[in-house]
C-alpha cells in the first residue's frame, strides 16, 4: 500500500476557467518549466470555447490598441497550427462581406488570400472579398490543447472556483481566465454575457467560409469543419436562457440557405448556445491577492480564439517577471 500521507505536489500556478483563454494560456505556463493546474466549473468540452465557430482572424484594432499585438502574436501562432492535423486548426477560403461600405477596407489588402469579390460573389451585400484564414473545429483543438498542457505536465480539475482568494490558498499565482464568470469573481461588472447561438448540420459539400461583418445582432456566417458545417450567427446581450431559440435557428437556417442554397434541407445535427464574455476591452493585468499574485486575462468578447495565444504569451511573460 502507499504512503496515504503523500499529496499532490503545490502547483506554482492556478488558472481558473477551462476554455480556450484558461487552456491557452496555461500551455504557455506549463511549457514555460512551471507547474500548473486548470480548475474548470465546466468540463473542457462544455465550455462556450467549445461552441465557437471559430475564425481566427482578422484582428482590426488601432495600432495602439493590445488587441492589435494580440492578433500577430495568433496569427503566427494559427499559421502554424495549421500544418499540424492533430491540432484541429486549417485554413480555409472565403467570403468576408459587409454593408458598411461599398468597398473593402484599406486593411483587407493585408489579408492572406485577398481578392475582391464579384457583384455575384457578394450575395446582395455592398462589399466583400475573397480571404484565407485559420479556423479551428473547436472540440478537436480544445482537445488537442488539453493533451499539449498534459504533456507539459499541467492537470485539469473538474472543480468550481467560488473565490479567487480560495484559489490563491493552492498556488502563490492565480491566473483568472473565467470569462463570465469573471464578473462575480473579480467584482467587475462591466462583464456582461452575450448569447450566441449557432446551428450544426451535415456538410452538404462546402469547403469555403461565409462571414458577414460589421453587423450586431444578427449576422449571416456559415463555416466548414469537414463533414459538419457550423451555422451563425447572433449576438443576444438581453437573452440568458442558455436553451437554443426556435425562431433564432429558423432565421439562421433560412439566411444562410438564400446565400448557399445547397444548405437548404441539410440534416440538421444538433443546435448550440454559449455566452460569450463582453466588456468594453480585455482586461490583462495584475493585483495583489493577498499574499499571492493574481493575474487576470478575461473580458474577450467574440474574439477569444483569436487573441487567445497573444493573451497567453504576454500573460507568461509577466508572471515569469
Amino acid at each position: 500500500m502507499g504512503d496515504l500521507t503523500q499529496r499532490t505536489p503545490r502547483p506554482d500556478v492556478v488558472v481558473v476557467g477551462g476554455g480556450v483563454i484558461g487552456l491557452t494560456t496555461a500551455v504557455c505556463l506549463a511549457e514555460a518549466g512551471m507547474a500548473v493546474l486548470v480548475r474548470t466549473a465546466d468540463p473542457v468540452e462544455r465550455t462556450t470555447s467549445a461552441v465557437a465557430g471559430a475564425m481566427c482572424g482578422p484582428t482590426i484594432s488601432g495600432p495602439d490598441d493590445p488587441a492589435t499585438r494580440w492578433g500577430r502574436v495568433g496569427e503566427t501562432e494559427f499559421a502554424a497550427l495549421a500544418e499540424d492535423p492533430a491540432s484541429g486548426v486549417h485554413v480555409v477560403r472565403g467570403r468576408l462581406v459587409s454593408d458598411l461600405g461599398d468597398a473593402p477596407p484599406p486593411w483587407a489588402a493585408g489579408v492572406p488570400g485577398f481578392a475582391p469579390c464579384t457583384e455575384q460573389e457578394r450575395a446582395g451585400y455592398r462589399s466583400g472579398f475573397w480571404a484565407e484564414l485559420p479556423f479551428a473545429d473547436m472540440p478537436r483543438y480544445l482537445a488537442y490543447l488539453t493533451a499539449r498542457l498534459t504533456a507539459a505536465g499541467g492537470q485539469v480539475r473538474l472543480r468550481p472556483v467560488t473565490a479567487l482568494a480560495e484559489a490563491a490558498t493552492e498556488a502563490s499565482v492565480v491566473i483568472n481566465c473565467a470569462g463570465v464568470a469573471a464578473a462575480e469573481l473579480a467584482g467587475d461588472d462591466s462583464v456582461r454575457p452575450v448569447k450566441g447561438q449557432h446551428v450544426v448540420v451535415a456538410n452538404p459539400g462546402l469547403t469555403e467560409f461565409f462571414y458577414e461583418g460589421g453587423a450586431t445582432d444578427f449576422w449571416c456566417g456559415f463555416f466548414p469543419h469537414g463533414d459538419r458545417v457550423v451555422l451563425g450567427g447572433v449576438a443576444l446581450p438581453y437573452d440568458r436562457d442558455p436553451t437554443p431559440d426556435p425562431a433564432v435557428a429558423e432565421r439562421i437556417l433560412a439566411r444562410c440557405a438564400e446565400v448557399e442554397p445547397r444548405l437548404a434541407g441539410a440534416r440538421v445535427l444538433r443546435h448550440e448556445v454559449g455566452f460569450r464574455p463582453v466588456r468594453p476591452s480585455v482586461r490583462l493585468a495584475e493585483e495583489p491577492l493577498g499574499g499571492a499574485r493574481c493575474v487576470h486575462n478575461y473580458g474577450h468578447g467574440a474574439v477569444g480564439v483569436t487573441l487567445s495565444w497573444g493573451c497567453a504569451r504576454e500573460v507568461a511573460a509577466l508572471v515569469a517577471g
